[in-house]
């Protein structure tokens, strides 16, 4: 299954998200994100996004730990290697932890399909193999 460069590029969510630093005293930083169908793209400035990190989808294991405040949604992207992501988003808004999980699941679900054509295409291309699976057949 080929993907168009439309498909894979398709943005699903843009705007104002907060990611908790990394450093000692753990500030929130007010980051621009774009969610696409294929990664979650950050970036730290409205205007320069040519600076920015590029989280794909194919890394992240899940969405976790997802809290609701008063004023904010906290949740936690933890990735293939676990390594966790703080974000927070204001509870007004649709929230990101929602959009993010869908965009995972549908992830998921094309890569399941592509593995499964995949195999599908390769045990056809070898009829000895087949031949030998219907032999054990009962």
């Amino acid at each position: 299954m080929k993907m168009s460069a439309e498909e894979i590029s398709q943005v699903l969510k843009e705007g104002e998200l907060e990611k908790r630093s990394d450093s000692l005293l753990q500030f929130w930083k007010r980051k621009t994100c774009v969610l696409t169908t294929d990664s979650l793209n950050i970036y730290a400035d409205t205007q320069k996004r040519s600076k920015g990190k590029e989280l794909k989808l194919q890394s992240i294991k899940k969405v976790d730990c997802v809290e609701r405040t008063g004023k904010f949604v906290y949740f936690t992207i933890v990735t293939t290697d676990n390594k966790e992501i703080d974000f927070r988003c204001s509870g007004e808004e649709n929230c990101w932890n929602a959009v993010i999980t869908m965009a995972l699941i549908d992830y998921q679900n094309r890569k399941a399909i592509q593995d499964f054509k995949t195999r599908q295409d390769n045990e056809s291309a070898s009829p000895g193999q087949q031949e030998r699976r219907m032999a054990r057949a009962p």
